[in-house]
């Protein structure tokens, strides 16, 4: 059974009770619109650990003006359904006063990783994630949490932030679950129509090839170049980046060396913005 938590003091005293008898404890941090890629994360905390909290809380301080906090699609209920039947043990669902009371003056920032890619076209975006998750890391005290490669750069930062304020929890990656067209599965999906989506479907084909063509000897930055005017081609409006970089540190890349490398895209699909990457392998 899944027990809904809407108090820090609440899920507090449930992982301290937990703890007490000696169980691992796993954290799915979500803003919530739950999906097969969702379920994925919770499976793997599920398969790992003695008990799973999944959280759900669109976090407004890393979206900026003009973007969807407002309209994010977050259906409470259908949420909780979906995560009780995964398998998780408890829901974290706090308000923004419960995370954010009044007087609430602090800002977590990642220097070097967060002003590129997202980073660097979302201002403050970064901050944002990092503000939040560290403070669901804190709150929480699990043993494990659980994040999906979707979102690369999100887990490169969060990894580095664990790392550089002694955080114990493990930071665990999750594969990106896709559609059987190769789509990678996010709450924005949502947005688009049935001509959109099969547009969508397009963006993750051509950014394979590109991460073909860079390892099998093309310049990364004509690569990626030519990535972002077939992206234009199959009906995307407009690109935000098309890059290769370092996969752990981030770092343009223009020649491939031993380091792992991947490439990085985000582009805008009528009401939606959909980002990818691939290992260039």
């Amino acid at each position: 059974m899944t027990v809904t938590f809407e108090t820090i003091a609440a899920m507090r005293a449930k992982v301290a009770a937990w703890k007490a008898d000696r169980v691992s404890v796993g954290l799915v941090p979500t803003m919530g619109g739950l999906h097969a890629g969702h379920v994925a994360l919770i499976d793997a905390s599920v398969a790992a650990c003695d008990k799973t909290i999944v959280t759900i809380f669109v976090n407004p301080t890393q979206f900026g003006a003009n973007e969807d906090l407002d309209n994010y699609p977050s259906d409470r209920q259908t949420d909780l359904e979906t995560l009780s039947t995964a398998g998780a043990d408890a829901a974290f669902v706090p308000s923004v006063g419960e995370m954010y009371p009044d007087g609430f003056a602090t800002r977590v920032i990642v220097d070097g990783l967060t002003d590129c890619l997202c980073g660097a076209s979302r201002p403050g975006h970064m901050d944002g994630v990092t503000q939040v998750v560290s403070k669901l890391l804190n709150q929480a005290q699990a043993d494990r949490a659980y994040f999906g490669e979707k979102d690369w750069q999100q887990l490169a930062v969060i990894r580095r932030m664990a790392r550089d304020l002694d955080i114990p929890t493990e930071i665990v990656e999750v594969p990106t679950v896709r559609d059987e067209f190769g789509l990678a599965l996010s709450s924005r999906n949502s947005y688009l129509d049935t001509v959109q989506i099969e547009v969508a479907r397009k963006f993750n084909v051509i950014l394979r090839k590109a991460a073909y063509d860079i390892a099998a000897g093309g310049a990364p930055a004509e690569e990626c170049a030519k990535a972002a005017e077939a992206i234009l081609a199959a009906g995307f409006e407009k690109i935000d980046y098309v890059e290769c970089r370092d996969s752990e540190s981030l770092a343009a890349v223009e020649a491939l060396s031993e380091r792992p490398a991947r490439i990085f895209a985000a582009a805008f699909l009528g009401p939606a913005r959909l980002i990818d990457n691939h290992a260039v392998v």
